[in-house]
């Protein structure tokens, strides 16, 4: 594809069939010819956060390259989404997939529905444990600090388990 934009996606799912919606997700992100994974970190399980009253999220952060623009990626995403059936009816609610940029190369962007970096990355051990096995030296643009340092002293075991059985990359190439 060329070199194009260095993205971070944050990618869960709590509702169906997880894993599976998991991984054809990111077979289906991949398939545009502008929009390429390069990678993915480990699958994480996590309770939900917020409205805790529904099933466990498995989660992941995914290393993309593209040469869209961060809103017609993002327009890309939510497009992903609503193909498997992605609802939002409420704020934190339970999804079947949840399609989030998390950092978009070294651009701070804040538009109406499109906040880069993602707003709650840096509360999120769901979101912060697999970009960090996936990208400790990322820098973050706002605090121009890597991921390595940013989670130094957040508890990022309390409520996550690894589930290393999960591999999101697959052979599409």
């Amino acid at each position: 594809m060329g070199e194009g934009a260095g993205v971070f996606v944050g990618i869960g799912a709590n509702l169906g069939d997880r894993e599976k919606t998991l991984r054809l997700s990111v077979e289906q992100l991949h398939a545009r010819p502008d929009v390429r994974v390069v990678g993915a970190s480990p699958v994480y399980e996590s309770a939900p956060v917020g409205v805790t009253d529904q099933p466990e999220f498995l989660n992941a952060v995914l290393k993309v390259e593209t040469r869209l623009s961060a809103r017609d990626f993002l327009d890309w995403l939510l497009h992903v989404e609503k193909q498997f059936g992605r609802v939002r009816e409420k704020k934190w609610g339970p999804r079947t997939l949840d399609l989030d940029i998390l950092l978009f190369d070294q651009q701070v962007i804040d538009e109406p529905g499109l906040q880069v970096p993602h707003p709650y990355m840096l509360k999120r051990g769901f979101v912060m444990a697999p970009l960090f096995d996936l990208a400790p030296q990322a820098v973050h643009p706002a605090f121009l600090k890597t991921v390595a340092e940013l989670i130094a002293g957040m508890d990022l075991e309390v409520g996550l388990r690894r589930r290393d059985e999960i591999d999101l990359m697959f052979c599409g190439e």
